[in-house]
C-alpha cells in the first residue's frame, strides 16, 4: 500500500470510527463526519447533476448543436427559482404543472406494467407437480387470502374470515421477510466496515 492510499484509508477509518462513536452519545466527532458527509454529497451531486443535465441538455443542444426549441425547457426550469420570490412564486406553478403532468403520464404505464401486470402474469403461471408447482400454488392462495383481506364489502366471518386470516398471515409474512431483508443489508454494511478497520489496522501495525 503506498503512502497516499495509506492516508486515505486512515481518513476513512477516522471518517468510521467517528460515526461509529454515536454509539456511545452524541458527541462533536459524529456531527463534524454528518456534516462532512452532508457537505461533499451536496457538492458531488451538485456538479454531477450539472454536468449531466444541465450542460449536456441546455449548454450543448442550444449552442453547439442549435436546437433552439430546448429554450422553452430551459425556461421552464429557470422559472422553478421563482419559488423564492413572494412576488414571482406563481410563475413556478406553471412549472410544476407541467412537470406533474409528463411525470404522471410517463410513470403511470410503466407502474401498471410493472406492479400490475407482471405480477399477475407471475400469479398465473401453470402448476405442476414439481416444487416450481408447488410454490406457484401457494403464491396463487396467498394472493387470493391477501385481496380477500381487503374486500370490505362482505363480513369477515366463516369460510371468507378464515381467507382473511390467511391474508392477514400471508402480508405479515411478506413484511418480515422485507424487514429482514432491509436489516440483513444494513449489517452486511456494518461487516464491510469492520473488515476495512481490520484490515488497515493489519497494514498500518504489519500484522
Amino acid at each position: 500500500m503506498t503512502t497516499s492510499e495509506l492516508l486515505l484509508n486512515g481518513l476513512a477509518a477516522f471518517l468510521t470510527l467517528c460515526i461509529f462513536s454515536f454509539l456511545y452519545k452524541d458527541n462533536p466527532f459524529y456531527k463534524f463526519a454528518e456534516r462532512l458527509v452532508a457537505g461533499v454529497s451536496a457538492g458531488y451531486w451538485t456538479m454531477l447533476l450539472y454536468h449531466t443535465s444541465f450542460h449536456d441538455k441546455v449548454i450543448v443542444p442550444i449552442f453547439q448543436q442549435g436546437y433552439w426549441w430546448y429554450i422553452i425547457p430551459t425556461i421552464l426550469g429557470i422559472m422553478m427559482w421563482t419559488r423564492f420570490s413572494k412576488k414571482w412564486a406563481w410563475l413556478s406553478r406553471i412549472s410544476l404543472a407541467f412537470y406533474m403532468g409528463i411525470a404522471t403520464g410517463t410513470s403511470i404505464p410503466v407502474v401498471m406494467y410493472a406492479a400490475i401486470y407482471k405480477q399477475l402474469e407471475g400469479s398465473m403461471n401453470q402448476i405442476t407437480t414439481d416444487a416450481t408447482g408447488i410454490n406457484t400454488l401457494l403464491m396463487t392462495i396467498g394472493l387470493i387470502c391477501a385481496v380477500s383481506y381487503f374486500y370490505f364489502s362482505k363480513e369477515h366471518d366463516g369460510w371468507f374470515g378464515g381467507m382473511s386470516r390467511v391474508g392477514i398471515y400471508t402480508l405479515m409474512i411478506g413484511f418480515g421477510a422485507g424487514f429482514g431483508l432491509t436489516v440483513m443489508g444494513r449489517i452486511a454494511l456494518l461487516i464491510e466496515r469492520i473488515i476495512f478497520l481490520r484490515d488497515y489496522l493489519l497494514v498500518l501495525f504489519g500484522g
